[in-house]
């Protein structure tokens, strides 16, 4: 006969139970797509990269008993299949599919006699998954002045923007940032004196200090803003401007280590927005060909195809999370004379862009934003016909405050990110 067991939770809590004489725990993780176990232990499976095949013993006697446990809280992506390997299990024969797709989860196998066979005596989710604090400052950084600079500026969690802090690194206007890590942020790519396109990048620590150059990776580029993704501090920078607009990304990994180039999805531009949303996802919308559409980033960073626009198209528009899980794009140039907006436009925890919210401060282009607080932002500087400094608070709802005084150096075409756990 043949048939599916599906992955049944009992209705009970409880912990995984030793045998009477002791569960021996196999220290080694099991990563392979395959592993026959044996009676008498358990063991770690992660199935971070693949699913798994655990291949049960050949013979067994009542009362062996083998733990598994979802290392990595992985299996709801990769599943992990049962093979009795020729035994009974709920007494069923080895003809059916024994699979656990739930993430967390944890199974306590008991053998009975040969007529039930291997029998669950828990197989319980840990519901509880640790979640990672919210990052409360922000770093603006980097610009032009008149003539192009490094200095930055802190934020602080109730956001308020510090004093200019001296140039590190090389001066530039419109490099990526993003957090990463967690708790850290990262600037790269950018344009530098001349024309000159750079892909050096500088890291920026849990204190908000930012480090010299570092060695670049991937195709020198401006215009190409950052987001967080993942659930384990990854980030990504994408699109630009290198002689003519690009699509290529460039996945920067939980150590702040930039990826090789990534083959472009969606239409290539310079100087769209980009920013989280749904807690481990990112959008990238806007940029400088006229049109509004957006690109939706997965939790293990690919870039999606177009979406159709919604607001106003314009190019180089603030962006940043708020309110935990979504995200806002404030700001930017449409094209016309003078054409700067001050429109903003919500991102759902879905990552669908709502139409323009009329502005309700004067509108610029060139200005930057971060997030800050754990559930707000902040946008600051730009060019308002003329360069400047003030900024403007965003709430947990995504509503925009009045200019506040500016500080630091007035500059446009910068950069921003969060970092630090503390506030």
């Amino acid at each position: 006969m043949s048939g599916t067991i599906g992955s049944n939770i009992l209705s009970h809590s409880g912990t995984v139970a030793e045998t009477a004489a002791g569960l021996n725990w196999v220290s080694t993780v099991v990563t392979a797509s395959t592993v026959t176990v044996e009676s008498g232990n358990g063991y770690w499976i992660n199935t971070t990269s693949n699913a798994c095949t655990i291949t049960l013993p050949a013979s067994a006697e009542a009362g062996d008993n083998i733990v598994i446990v979802d290392f990595a809280r992985t299996w709801g992506t990769n599943s992990v299949t049962l093979d009795s390997n020729g035994l009974n299990f709920q007494g069923n024969d080895d003809t059916y599919t024994v699979e656990y797709t739930t993430s967390g989860q944890s199974v306590n196998l008991i053998y009975s006699d040969s007529t039930k066979g291997w029998i669950p005596l828990e197989d319980d989710v840990v519901a509880e998954e640790p979640v990672a604090p919210a990052t409360q400052r922000a770093i603006f950084a980097f610009g032009s002045a008149g003539s192009l600079t490094g200095v930055s500026n802190l934020v602080n969690s109730s956001g308020v923007v510090a004093s200019d802090v001296s140039a590190v690194g090389t001066a530039r206007q419109v490099p990526g940032g993003a957090n990463y890590g967690g708790d850290k942020a990262i600037f790269a790519f950018g344009q530098a004196a001349g024309g000159t396109n750079l892909n050096t990048r500088n890291l920026v620590n849990n204190s908000g200090v930012i480090a010299s150059d570092a060695s670049g990776t991937g195709t020198v580029r401006y215009g190409c803003p950052g987001a967080s993704y993942g659930s384990s501090g990854q980030a990504i920078i994408a699109y630009g401007n290198n002689s003519g607009a690009i699509n290529i990304s460039s996945l920067i990994n939980n150590s702040g280590v930039v990826s090789a180039d990534v083959s472009g999805v969606g239409t290539a531009r310079n100087q769209p927005g980009a920013t989280e949303y749904g807690e481990d996802k990112a959008i990238f919308a806007y940029g400088d060909n006229g049109n509004s559409m957006s690109n939706l980033v997965t939790n293990v960073g690919v870039i999606g195809t177009d979406v159709t626009g919604v607001g106003t198209a314009r190019a180089g528009p603030g962006a940043a999370s708020y309110g935990g899980d979504k995200g806002i794009f404030l700001f930017g140039y449409d094209g016309g004379d003078p054409g700067l907006t001050s429109s903003t436009n919500l991102v759902s925890n879905q990552g669908v862009i709502a139409s323009d919210v009329s502005g309700v401060v004067s509108a610029r282009q060139g200005s930057a934003a971060a997030s800050y607080g754990g559930d707000k932002a902040i946008s600051a500087f730009g060019d308002a016909s003329g360069k400047i400094s003030i900024s403007n608070l965003i709430n947990n709802q995504g509503v925009v405050g009045a200019n506040v005084t500016g500080v630091g150096t007035d500059r446009s075409n910068l950069s921003a990110a969060n970092y630090s756990y503390s506030a």
